[in-house]
């Protein structure tokens, strides 16, 4: 049975350094003790997820700002200019109204599902009758489910969900790390 740090026909090893492992797991179980505790506090969850949203639209707003006016004798000029404004704007919103951008996020993440939701049933009627097009009929049901539940309570449920979302995500995250390197 091979591992993933046997030798290859090239002679070098594949997968990380054994001294690696240790850190991949350590890192894991942060990643899974921040999920648990964003599942426990889902508020403060969704506002850091939420602000770190916010601070990386500033910052891309910035960057586009800086190459409107790098590439300003190109065409196209006043575009680059009102997209970094734009998303420049947008990221200092939800930075000085967290609760805003964490409503937001969650009335995107529930339009994320429904849409995919739709895109998976119409798949798994195009697979009937292949093996499995089941499978991809209830993702497709349960993710236009979810967006039901999101829109239903929204905005009174968002900060919990996008505190349970970011936690869950992190849990996953911390698991698929750990069980990489077992």
């Amino acid at each position: 049975m091979a591992t993933s740090n046997e030798l290859h026909e090239s002679g070098r090893r594949f997968g990380p350094p054994a001294s690696a492992s240790g850190w991949h797991v350590a890192w894991g179980v942060l990643l899974i003790v921040s999920g648990v505790l964003a599942m426990v506090m889902p508020g403060v969850a969704a506002f850091a997820t939420a602000l770190l949203f916010a601070w990386l639209l500033v910052i891309g707003g910035v960057s586009e700002l800086a190459y409107a006016i790098h590439t300003r004798s190109q065409q196209g000029f006043g575009w680059k200019l009102a997209s970094g404004i734009l998303t420049l704007v947008l990221g200092l919103v939800i930075v000085f109204a967290p609760l805003a951008g964490v409503a937001s996020l969650a009335l995107l993440v529930g339009a994320f599902f429904f849409a995919g939701g739709i895109t998976r049933t119409v798949l798994a009627f195009k697979l009937r009758p292949a093996s499995g097009w089941g499978w991809v009929l209830a993702d497709g049901l349960f993710s236009i489910v979810i967006a039901g539940l999101i829109a239903i309570g929204w905005p009174a449920s968002s900060i919990a969900f996008i505190g349970l979302l970011a936690g869950f995500w992190l849990i996953w995250t911390g698991l698929w790390r750990i069980l990489l390197r077992a």
